[in-house]
């Protein structure tokens, strides 16, 4: 469905992406884990036509991104980090809009504002100028806008970013749905618990190359099953053990205080580069 190829990236003085490898099958639930400034915006800009990538080849449901970018823009839907929505514009008529973009008749557009407005609560809200939307309710505007024209791929950047926690998990509901109906999805996110709770697989990046892929439970496995953070006079150290047996006897030894706790994806990402994926 998706596939990325040696793919290379470079502003002035700073490389974005250092030859980035990614295959992501049709119907997952992918999602790009990693720090601010790790290459996860970059490419999904170069993803969605945005961008062209200095090297390397990218692949959306067989379109060249570079060669065939109105084929694959037919093919996507994007929900960016920032909102970009015409505040003075009711809700039904910004969908109107992105339909005649997509080049969809009257009729098509009318029943597909009022499927995706009810598919994101917000049939009550249609005629509403968005400016007077809370944030949640425009992160919901800008997911329905994208699934208008029925995209096979739906690219989410930071989806919830800046949104308080029980509006985040209602908005997981709704992407969870997106993916059951058959959507590809590729979601880049530094919300640790967002990507274990949502994604099927998960690729970690890290100064534009891609240092480690699986499920989120076989990566957090493989960084160990029990985190110890040992708490000094400077720094918390993280340490790692396969049970909770092992992590007990370690604590024993230890002077100073100490927390236990089960491992997560940033432990993974930590122990592969000894940072944290959280700004």
């Amino acid at each position: 469905m998706i596939k990325i190829e040696k793919l290379y990236k470079r502003y002035k003085k700073i490389s974005a992406l250092q030859g980035l490898d990614l295959h992501i099958h049709r119907g997952s639930f992918f999602g790009l884990l990693g720090p601010n400034g790790a290459g996860k915006t970059t490419t999904v800009k170069i993803l969605t036509t945005l961008v062209r990538p200095d090297a390397g080849r990218a692949v959306i449901n067989g379109f060249d991104v570079v060669k065939e970018p109105a084929s694959a823009k037919m093919e996507i839907g994007v929900v960016q980090q920032s909102i970009n929505l015409d505040m003075e514009l009711t809700a039904k008529e910004n969908l109107f809009i992105h339909g005649l973009l997509y080049r969809m008749p009257y009729k098509a557009i009318k029943k597909a504002g009022e499927e995706m407005l009810s598919f994101v609560d917000l049939e009550n809200s249609a005629d509403m100028p968005v400016k007077t939307f809370s944030g949640g309710m425009k992160r919901k505007l800008m997911i329905a806008r994208a699934l208008m024209h029925k995209p096979e791929v739906v690219f989410l950047d930071e989806p919830t970013a800046g949104l308080d926690a029980k509006t985040r998990r209602k908005l997981w509901i709704i992407l969870k749905k997106i993916n059951q109906n058959g959507a590809t999805i590729l979601l880049t996110t530094h919300y640790i618990e967002e990507a274990e709770s949502l994604c099927s697989e998960v690729g970690i990046v890290d100064f534009g190359k891609l240092i480690a892929l699986d499920s989120p439970k076989n990566l957090i496995q493989s960084a160990g099953h029990i985190v110890v953070d040992e708490m000094t006079e400077k720094e918390i150290k993280s340490h790692f053990f396969l049970s909770r047996r092992e992590a007990s006897l370690f604590v024993e030894r230890l002077k100073g205080s100490a927390l236990v706790r089960e491992a997560n994806l940033e432990d993974v990402f930590l122990k592969l580069t000894g940072r944290r994926v959280s700004p």
